[in-house]
């Protein structure tokens, strides 16, 4: 057994730091001495030597050795004779045992998708011939070649990955991403399924990923909830996030937390879409609860995106924008594919007046997740704050049209609408729409609302709030009914709207405004009780009255919702 044996067992035991130390030494003497070693016990000192670089996470570095390493195989091919070393002479079981040169392609590729070099990364790969590519080269090709948009080379690629391993079920979803029909890639498993017991279940879940990818929510929604009440899947952690997210997508907020928490009970340690659940409790109002769940994740693993966004989305509905951008560019530099950390970024610019770098964190948002609503109504923010309402326009009618005309995209289109004079009425026509399909669903009713405050028709308006919290509670819906009682001089019940609006979000200032202003404003009776006591007293004086009026309608005017998209 001679010196490269051990450092072998070593690298094969996981002692990387005794390799690194040992391999290095050892790489030193032979380029001292290049007698030393034979060409193939070098090539073998060099990989161990990069694993070990790796392992420290020192990627250039591991990379510059493994390509070293590359050119000493190069060496090694042209030579047939065996060099003598001090550690005695290669035999040819050595030689066999040698590592492999396919794998150190692809740790070079690991290198450079670490270190964001993707050309090069799918230059080394690319150059290993199609049948010596295993099931993981081809997975990271794929996902590489969808990156960088060659979406015809990343089907392919894909493909190949599920010709190998028919229950690859990321490189299933990664099909279905790229528009793959369901029937199709559901005939690449039909042998497996039918092969092996109880996984009949396996073409229901490709259905549902399948309508998922096509943006057909409501669908993918039952699918999903038809298998997760199978017996043998109930409870499964994977399905009730892709459940929650459903919901999100639907615009659900209530039965999405449901499922994120749902889900976070079962897997007390689970970091995958606790991005979009802290997203939402934030933007409900739960600062604390979300400042508890950012901590937590950070305890749990702080090299992964989503407790950095989850902290950012604290500090943006707190108001502090400069910190949510650096919260949101650090989730960004862990992960550049999360869409969550992109529309955080990208609405910490747009709300610090730096709408063009937040048009392309949103654009690159929409490229990573086409059937995420969010993503657009974030750019037509954008567009609509720099005054680009006819950009905006086509947009929405674009999603529209895509999408197909449910409750979320009408009434996109119809906040555009809202945008121009003269597209009033479309936008109260799409407003209808969209609450016939959905009568509770918030954003069209806020749209609605502030479309019937402009038209100060208060008493539509407060039927239209008061049928939209019949069934559930909502900050915005309360404080916006308390905006129009205090319109039809209905101070009692809109402090009580406002007092419950702050039960629901604390941090609420335009609902603290109101109470506020209505502290301040005394109504008819009360102010009847004073003056009269006045006269009593004889005083006669009345200027505490004096521009309550002015105020009442300052504050009566129906402030525009903004929100987080």
């Amino acid at each position: 057994m001679n010196v490269i044996d051990h450092v072998r067992d070593m690298a094969a035991a996981g002692l990387h730091s005794n390799v690194r130390i040992m391999s290095s030494l050892l790489l030193t003497m032979s380029n001292n001495n290049p007698e030393l070693f034979s060409p193939s016990q070098k090539y073998q000192l060099l990989v161990y030597h990069a694993d070990a670089l790796f392992h420290d996470k020192e990627y250039r570095n591991a990379g510059c050795k493994y390509r070293m390493a590359l050119q000493q195989k190069k060496v090694l091919s042209k030579t047939s004779k065996v060099r003598p070393s001090t550690g005695g002479t290669a035999s040819s079981l050595q030689t066999q045992s040698l590592p492999s040169e396919i794998e150190v392609k692809y740790k070079i590729a690991e290198c450079y998708t670490i270190l964001k070099l993707d050309r090069d990364a799918i230059a080394v790969l690319d150059g290993i011939p199609s049948r010596q590519r295993t099931p993981k080269i081809n997975m990271m090709l794929a996902n590489l070649y969808r990156k960088a948009g060659q979406e015809r080379s990343a089907v392919t690629s894909y493909k190949e990955v599920l010709r190998q391993c028919p229950l690859a079920l990321d490189a299933i979803i990664g099909l279905l991403s790229l528009s793959v029909k369901g029937a199709e890639v559901a005939s690449m498993t039909m042998d497996v399924i039918q092969s092996i017991p109880n996984l009949d279940w396996l073409s229901v879940w490709i259905k549902a990923y399948a309508f998922i990818h096509s943006g057909d929510n409501l669908r993918a929604i039952n699918t999903i909830c038809s298998l997760e009440k199978k017996s043998l899947l109930r409870d499964n952690v994977d399905l009730l996030v892709s459940l929650a997210d459903l919901y999100f997508r639907a615009g659900d907020t209530k039965n999405a937390i449901l499922k994120f928490e749902q889900a976070q009970m079962l897997d007390p340690y689970l970091i995958k879409g606790m991005d979009v659940y802290g997203y939402l409790m934030a933007r409900e109002g739960h600062l604390e609860d979300v400042e508890v769940l950012g901590g937590r994740l950070f305890n749990i693993s702080d090299q992964h995106a989503e407790p950095w966004v989850i902290s950012g989305c604290h500090s943006f509905y707190s108001k502090r924008y400069s910190r949510a951008l650096y919260l949101g560019a650090k989730a960004i530099q862990l992960n550049s594919n999360s869409v969550q950390a992109l529309l955080l970024k990208g609405a910490a610019l747009r709300n610090m007046g730096r709408v063009q770098e937040a048009i392309i964190h949103f654009r690159e948002a929409m490229r990573l997740a086409p059937c995420r609503l969010d993503c657009y109504e974030g750019l037509i923010d954008c567009y609509l704050a720099s005054n680009g309402i006819r950009e905006a326009m086509g947009m929405a009618n674009n999603i529209y049209k895509t999408l197909g005309a449910n409750a979320q995209t009408l009434t996109i289109l119809a906040t555009v609408c809202l945008e121009d004079p003269l597209t009033q009425e479309k936008a109260k026509t799409l407003l209808d729409k969209a609450l016939a399909q959905r009568p509770d669903y918030i954003k069209a009713v806020v749209k609605k609302a502030e479309l019937l405050s402009r038209e100060q028709k208060y008493e539509e308006g407060i039927a239209l709030l008061r049928h939209a919290l019949a069934n559930q509670s909502d900050c915005v819906l309360h404080r916006m009914l308390g905006d129009f009682l205090v319109a039809v001089n209905d101070y009692q019940e809109a402090m009580d709207q406002y007092s419950i609006a702050l039960s629901l979000d604390p941090n609420d200032q335009k609902s603290l405004e109101g109470m506020q202003k209505m502290e301040k404003e005394e109504s008819p009776t009360d102010a009847t009780v004073e003056e009269d006591g006045d006269d009593m007293e004889g005083s006669g004086e009345d200027g505490d009255l004096e521009g309550s009026d002015s105020e009442a309608a300052q504050w009566a005017d129906q402030e525009q919702w903004f929100g987080m998209q």
